[in-house]
């Protein structure tokens, strides 16, 4: 029996389209996806609103590096409706990381950091202002440094590599910012 031309071509249209899904899912699940800067804790590299891509393939392969700007999952740390924060990796597993007068040393060396603005690092919780990283985790900073300005380290300690979701690649929005991070 001969197949309606129409059902054919309506059928060959659904499989595109599932297709196009599949495929669309499986790159925002493992390989990159969008995200928008929610506050002023990565200024003066990062402003609320903007627009970035995060690739995700290289928090599951390890290949991260101090100074990677990368996306967090800590929803046990944040208010309700927010799972992700954006931050900068500062030191990684077997460092020592020490706030002194304002500074940041990371295995006796003072970290020199020319993306932030100026301002002193200030300690927000005396228990993490000096360790020793462990293995698996990364010392995690906002760009910000006022006290209180950013969600990080200094208040949660290190966080485990395995809440780490992606890396941060480009900001794409504002269209006058847009470029490579």
């Amino acid at each position: 029996m001969p197949v309606n031309p129409i059902l054919k071509e309506a059928f060959d249209w659904l499989i595109h389209i599932v297709l196009a899904i599949l495929i669309g899912l499986f790159i925002v699940t493992f390989v990159a996806q969008r995200t928008i800067v929610d506050g002023n804790s990565m200024l003066p590299t990062l402003h609320h609103g903007d627009q970035l891509i995060v690739e995700k393939i290289s928090p599951r392969i390890g290949k991260l590096k101090k100074g990677d700007i990368v996306t967090v999952y800590i929803p046990e740390h944040l208010g309700k409706g927010k799972d992700y924060v954006v931050k900068r990796i500062i030191a990684i597993g077997n460092d020592t990381v020490e706030i002194n007068n304002g500074k940041i040393f990371v295995n006796g060396d003072e970290l020199k950091e020319e993306y932030i603005n100026g301002s002193d690092t200030q300690e927000v919780n005396q228990e993490y202002s000096k360790l020793t990283i462990p293995e698996d985790c990364v010392y995690i900073l906002g760009d910000n440094r006022f006290p209180h300005a950013s969600l990080d380290s200094r208040s949660i300690g290190p966080v485990q590599k395995s809440k780490i979701t992606g890396k941060v690649m480009v900001r794409y929005y504002p269209f006058k910012k847009a470029g490579w991070l």
